[in-house]
């Protein structure tokens, strides 16, 4: 083995190792992997920054932008709900029809987007003739799947196996040189799933499971049943003329109001700013176990006896003012994320923007260039930060001229955690005072000895007390939450949630989402949507509490309450897919026969060697923007940046592979193995090798490995490279046993409610068929 082989592979070793740790994104392992072959001089610059001029990777992200013009026009909803109104009710025709069109459609469009557009169609034909989602939306995923296999522009490793031909001097495969091998594939694929896989399938229906009620009765009368409890408020109760946001009942109890019973009648989906009235009855949905620690003193009971430690703080304790300038580090953070206690052992007590002050909810707000912050911390601190002029301008304010300029209405009380109080060995991050209640705790008293601006990872223990500092209306309202009556552990029978103006929806990300790692609190989703999200479905398991500081993942399924006109907002967002809602009004039906049009026009020059299919989808991606099926920014959008830079970071690594010998070198050991066996068992190597490198390297990049060791194989044992390569091309596109080998895959685990173990039950099966048709009849498409 020479030094440069040796290099090429430790190359390709790290390279494998990130992505199955997942350390870093593929797309960042890819441009590594192209820097390193660059720096050890295995490729030359032009060689490594080929990738991005590579016909191939124009074809991907052109096709992109085709798939989504079809998908803006409902091209694929058009067809998909005609040959579902002709499959009728029977299970194993409605999953022969899923998986016909779906294969169809993947055939000439993305199958992601082809699985996003039509999983709400398949959702409600699975409420329609209440069967579990989960029955239906596997065979959708493995439809897309399948369907890609038959054509060249079906999916991106047919493309990248095409133009490597090309590279090698060799014809490269046609737009429907596929076709007799993947069609095969695609509907013995279909008859097994139908008559076979479908009784591997789980019966499992994630809203069943989320909401005690099957996801078919969605829109009749629905009962979540332990989930939902009503609450009534005493006479005199402090929550009385306070708004829902104020009452802090969602960030401090984490409790979602699902209605107000108000006068006999029901209020459904209250909005934020809904004021509390006297003798209203709240339904909500959620744990009451906070609640019940309020009610029976095992959070904090007042302490009054702090007059000496009150003067004390007040002498060790003063205010600041701090103008953000535009290149403040603060300026585009929430105070969540800047996490000012920590970093700076502050409080930020009031938020001044445009003249006007802000004393709740500070934590999700996200700060301003010329905003105007109010800390409060020890005098040296605040002496100490003011000389970082970095920040904006600092002013050490005098607390009683703030108060009167500013009207702040702000009291010190003491609140002692009781022995029997759960806060008891919690930190004081985790108690969530400052988060949930607005209150700031300025010490920390245990055995008479006050700790002043305690930091957040402080433990508290049993009878200490907190001096905290806060506005009169905070500390009513945490009187106010301490008195709530819990009336009955369900609501009354007549209260739904649904009617014609209010609704219960699932959400999944959408395929061209930005919002994954992020949280519902970072997204504001509750003050941008004006929605409540009542619990999130993730790998077969639902959660229920503290989701808005759920990191979102895509594949998530998310339950999602609230006015069927905010739905259709939702809905018309880029980064959610509405699962049971009508199709966004932005869908621009009347442009689907344009779209259809473009596509021929990109088809068929290419089907008749008149020009390449890079070309053709270059022009047809611009006449979409052109004829108006999609915009340009949607067209930006649609694009999958990731494969692209993927596949384009990648491509270098078989360029190295080829130069260096090392593809020849694994090419001998595939040889050696099967060479002796003939034609056939160097087939069933190759696909098995491809399966098995696939666990672990994404299909785009290991299709550039593996096509320079199919075509050495062949050279070396004087056969037809292209039966090899087209059985790298199937091997790497048939990805069916893991919910992380496809996008598609993913996005239908929350939905179906399926696990890792689902995936396994009927994609290994599957992937044998697939492999035993690939070894019989590539040979006789593709003789030797």
């Amino acid at each position: 083995m020479t030094l440069p082989i040796a290099t090429v592979l430790a190359i390709l070793l790290v390279a494998v190792v990130l992505f199955v740790t997942e350390k870093l994104r593929m797309d960042v392992v890819a441009l590594l992997v192209l820097g390193a072959l660059a720096a050890t001089k295995l490729v030359t610059p032009g060689e490594a920054l080929s990738g991005f001029s590579s016909p191939a990777v124009v074809t991907v992200w052109a096709m992109f932008i085709i798939s989504g013009g079809l998908s803006m026009t409902g091209v694929a909803q058009i067809l998909g709900r005609q040959i579902m109104r002709l499959a009728g009710q029977g299970e194993a025709r409605l999953i022969m029809a899923i998986m016909s069109i779906a294969g169809l459609l993947s055939a000439v469009m993305n199958n992601v987007g082809v699985a996003a557009m039509l999983m709400p169609v398949v959702i409600n034909i699975a409420r329609q003739t209440k069967r579990p989602p989960s029955k239906l939306l596997m065979p959708l995923a493995l439809g897309c799947l399948m369907g890609g296999l038959t054509t060249l522009v079906g999916t991106p490793p047919n493309i990248l196996v095409s133009d490597a031909l090309r590279d090698y001097g060799l014809r490269p495969f046609g737009l429907f040189d596929y076709t007799p091998v993947g069609l095969t594939i695609l509907i013995a694929g279909i008859l097994f799933v139908a008559f076979i896989g479908r009784h591997l399938l789980p019966t499992r229906d994630p809203v069943r499971e989320v909401t005690g009620t099957s996801s078919h009765s969605l829109r009749g009368a629905y009962e979540i049943g332990e989930m939902l409890s009503t609450l009534a408020l005493p006479a005199a109760s402090p929550l009385i003329g306070q708004s829902l946001a104020a009452s802090r009942l969602g960030s401090a109890l984490r409790l979602n109001v699902v209605a107000i019973q108000r006068s006999g009648q029901t209020i459904l989906a209250p909005r934020a700013e809904t004021i509390i009235q006297k003798g209203d009855r709240l339904i909500v949905e959620g744990k009451l176990d906070p609640l019940r620690e309020l009610q029976t003193g095992q959070f904090l009971t007042v302490d009054e006896n702090l007059a000496g430690l009150t003067s004390k703080a007040r002498q060790a304790i003063g205010l600041a003012g701090l103008r953000l300038s535009g290149e403040a580090e603060l300026v585009g953070q929430t105070l969540f994320q800047a996490e000012m206690r920590r970093r700076f052992r502050v409080n930020v007590v009031a938020i001044q923007r445009n003249g006007r002050l802000q004393q709740a909810n500070l934590q999700d707000t996200r700060l301003q260039a010329g905003d105007t912050l109010l800390l409060q911390g020890r005098h040296e601190r605040l002496a100490e930060l003011a000389a970082e002029k970095s920040w904006g301008d600092w002013q050490i304010l005098d607390e009683r001229a703030v108060m009167q300029q500013y009207g702040l209405a702000r009291q010190f009380s003491g609140l002692r955690v009781s022995a029997e109080s759960l806060l008891v060995g919690q930190t004081l991050r985790d108690s969530r005072l400052g988060d949930a209640f607005g209150l700031a705790v300025l010490a920390i008293i245990r055995a008479g000895e006050p700790a002043l601006i305690p930091e957040p990872t402080s433990q508290l223990a049993a009878d200490d007390v907190l001096l905290v500092w806060g506005t009169a209306a905070n500390l009513n309202i945490l009187r106010g939450l301490q008195t709530l009556e819990i009336v009955d552990q369900a609501p009354p029978s007549e209260a739904t949630l649904e009617s014609d103006e209010v609704g219960l929806t699932e959400v999944v990300l959408s395929p061209q989402t930005t919002l994954v790692g992020k949280t519902l609190r970072q997204l504001h989703f509750r003050e941008k949507y004006d929605l409540n999200v009542l619990a999130i479905w993730r790998q077969g398991q639902a959660y229920r509490s503290d989701l808005r500081d759920m990191a979102l993942r895509f594949g998530d399924a998310i339950l999602v309450y609230g006015r069927r006109e905010k739905l259709r907002v939702l809905s018309s967002e880029p980064d959610f897919l509405v699962l049971t809602e009508p199709a966004p009004a932005t869908m621009r039906q009347q442009k689907a026969p344009l779209a259809v049009g473009v596509l021929l026009l990109v088809l068929l020059p290419v089907l008749f060697n008149f020009l390449p299919i890079a070309i053709t989808a270059v022009i047809g991606a611009t006449l979409m923007v052109l004829l108006g099926c999609l915009t340009m920014e949607e067209a930006y959008r649609y694009i999958e940046w990731r494969a692209v830079f993927l596949i384009a970071g990648m491509l270098p690594l078989g360029i190295a592979m080829e130069q260096t010998g090392a593809a020849a070198l694994i090419a001998t050991g595939v040889i050696s193995t099967a060479g002796s066996l003939g034609g056939r068992a160097i087939i069933l190597g190759l696909f098995l090798l491809t399966e098995v490198a696939k666990q672990a390297i994404p299909p785009a990049a290991l299709v550039v490995i593996m096509v320079p060791i199919a075509i050495n194989t062949a050279v070396d044992l004087g056969l037809s490279p292209l039966p090899l390569a087209m059985t790298v091309a199937i091997a790497a596109a048939a990805s069916f046993a893991s919910p992380v080998s496809h996008p598609a895959n993913a996005m239908i685990m929350g939905p179906g409610g399926y696990r890792y173990i689902d995936y396994l039950r009927v994609g290994v099966p599957l992937t044998l068929v697939v492999m035993v048709i690939t070894v019989i009849l590539v040979p006789i498409v593709w003789p030797f």
